[in-house]
């Protein structure tokens, strides 16, 4: 019971923390932050503590082969959003089951893989620079009007993030840890944002947030080397700080870049 209240507690505030930078600053660099390793930290500190050390990296392996998956439910989403006109929850819906399939798909094609470390990473890779360059043509945007946040509000995110983190969680060992890591590759904290985003502010709004999460999801590659590496040598709780460490270190080292670019140009 202990373990349930931890996990949708870290998940509920990281839910709220990005959702309220996308508000209050923009899409774009909520975007980018999404790509920090959220959603996947919490799933895999659960698998190790759970698990043990050697499973969650033995999953993370899977997952970051599994984050393909990932980029295609993001890849759909955006697509028939696109195309869905009218009704906002008519369009929510066939996106997210459009999407859900997807991921779907990708995963069971994946499971057929032996995939190591490398392969996984390079096959990550390739997926990550094919969304840039497909995304490349969404418009930025930036939220106007904020909504107030109030109960309900509150409520809807912290649910949607906290059923999906405590169902991929509960079933890691029961399904193993190549179909654990490969599940644990939704977006378990991406997803609750989007339909929030999408929900109250539209799809333009969606699609700036979509297009900015490939370009932070480097570090996410980053996090799952460093769990792979290190979970088995330090065990879980050093090894997820120092993992984090190196994925911010790169993130902030990216940030660093890109706003020098933009200053250059």
């Amino acid at each position: 019971m202990f373990l349930i209240v931890v996990k949708l507690l870290v998940t509920i505030g990281v839910v709220l923390g990005i959702s309220s930078i996308a508000e209050r600053v923009s899409p774009r660099v909520a975007g980018i932050l999404a790509g920090y390793p959220l959603g996947s930290s919490i799933v895999l500190f659960f698998f190790g503590i759970e698990n043990g050390a050697v499973f969650a990296a033995q999953s993370a392996v899977y997952m970051t082969a599994g984050l393909v998956a990932e980029l295609v439910f993001l890849f759909c989403y955006y697509k028939i959003s696109s195309i869905v006109h009218g009704d906002r929850v008519h369009a929510i819906v066939l996106s997210s089951v459009g999407a859900c399939i997807g991921f779907v798909v990708v995963i069971w094609l994946l499971h057929t893989i032996d995939f190591n470390l490398v392969t996984a990473t390079l096959t990550y890779l390739t997926g990550l620079l094919i969304c840039i360059f497909l995304f490349r043509t969404i418009r930025d945007t930036t939220i106007e009007t904020r909504i107030q946040l109030n109960v309900p509000t509150i409520l809807l995110r912290a649910f949607l993030a906290g059923i999906i983190v405590l169902l991929i969680t509960g079933s890691a060992f029961a399904v193993g840890s190549t179909w654990a890591g490969l599940f644990a590759a939704f977006p378990v904290t991406l997803y609750p944002l989007i339909l929030i985003i999408h929900w109250t502010y539209g799809k333009e709004h969606v699609h700036t947030f979509i297009k900015h999460i490939p370009r932070g999801l480097g570090s996410l590659l980053v996090y799952m080397v460093s769990v792979v590496m290190l979970y088995p040598r330090y065990g879980v709780y050093v090894g997820t700080g120092f993992s984090l460490a190196i994925a911010t270190v790169y993130l902030v080292a990216y940030q660093f870049i890109v706003k020098t670019r933009s200053a250059a140009s």
